[in-house]
């Protein structure tokens, strides 16, 4: 049984992506004291509003998920909504969550906030060395602002804080969206209706060099969960595989899964996003005990099969496994 299972816990952006994977792994886990009120219910860009939501569910803890987010386009198209609101939402949420003796904040980061120029594998302690690459520059300093009032908060108020910054996420449950969609999901999508248009060629955007690190939705899920129950610094800690792999070879991965024949090309002119990134994950293991458990052949092969049953039906679903 958690250490969670007694407390009141709220989780911000559950009706989102990960936000769906974090509400199952507390289930399992035994919480059942679990609340996750929809952006309808309450603006948390609005002062009032965010005191009002933890007025009303005066949690213990509280997983903050919310977030403004999408791929490089979508990032490149709303650099101000995209600072604003990641800003906003952490910033007024802290204040209040400590104002309300909230036990505990757990804050969801991402390697956006990483220094473009920053060695790899990155390590938090370089979190802060230079400037993150311009064309997510925005949303990733946001996110870093975050982690920093956390940390001064921890020091001033003696508030807990735990700080996770989370590699690229993908799995069941994600953006499809063309205009959002991550790397992943927005792949799949792009193969699976060239292969139903019986498209000779599909186009991708940058080189094909840039690389990430590929981390399936519920391990990320269960890091959350595990930094909610036991991590006690307001320290970053990142959370991904370690395992770099190029956009090229995630594209040749996807497309063969799907079934597509065709011809990947790549846009050179359109941009890479930062031009390498993977993790050292030394200190998530060492805090929380952490390693995922699904490898990224076989989180394709579960996305991809959840995406095409609900866009195509089972029988295509069936067809690409």
């Amino acid at each position: 049984m958690s250490p969670l299972s007694g407390k009141r816990i709220l989780v911000t952006g559950g009706g989102g992506f990960l936000g769906g994977h974090v509400l199952a792994e507390l289930r399992r886990a035994g919480c059942q004291g679990v609340g996750a009120p929809r952006q309808s219910e309450y603006d948390l860009t609005l002062q009032h509003e965010v005191r009002r939501l933890l007025a009303d569910s005066r949690p213990d803890v509280v997983i903050h998920l919310a977030a403004a987010v999408g791929g490089i386009g979508a990032n490149q198209a709303n650099p101000g909504a995209f600072l604003y609101r990641n800003l906003i939402m952490g910033t007024e949420l802290i204040e209040a969550s400590m104002r309300a003796g909230v036990e505990k904040l757990v804050l969801t980061g991402t390697t956006c906030s990483y220094p473009r120029s920053a060695p790899l594998p990155l390590r938090e302690d370089d979190l802060w060395s230079g400037f993150p690459e311009p064309a997510t520059a925005p949303y990733g300093l946001a996110k870093r602002v975050l982690m920093a009032q956390a940390a001064a908060y921890r020091e001033q108020y003696g508030f807990r804080t735990a700080s996770l910054l989370l590699t690229n996420l993908y799995g069941t449950g994600d953006s499809f969206h063309p205009q959002n969609a991550h790397v992943v999901p927005a792949m799949i999508r792009k193969f699976a209706e060239a292969k139903a248009a019986h498209r000779p060629c599909v186009t991708l955007w940058g080189t094909g060099r840039a690389t990430r690190d590929f981390l399936y939705a519920s391990d990320a899920a269960r890091a959350v969960r595990l930094a909610a129950e036991s991590l006690d610094t307001p320290d970053p800690v990142n959370v991904g595989t370690g395992v770099e792999t190029s956009t090229a070879a995630l594209a040749h991965a996807i497309a063969e899964r799907v079934g597509y024949p065709g011809e990947v090309r790549f846009d050179t002119d359109r941009p890479d996003g930062h031009p390498r990134r993977y993790l050292d994950t030394a200190r998530c293991t060492e805090l929380l005990g952490f390693e995922p458990r699904v490898a990224l052949p076989d989180g394709l092969d579960r996305t991809i099969t959840w995406y095409l049953s609900r866009a195509y039906g089972r029988h295509a679903a069936r067809a690409a496994a």
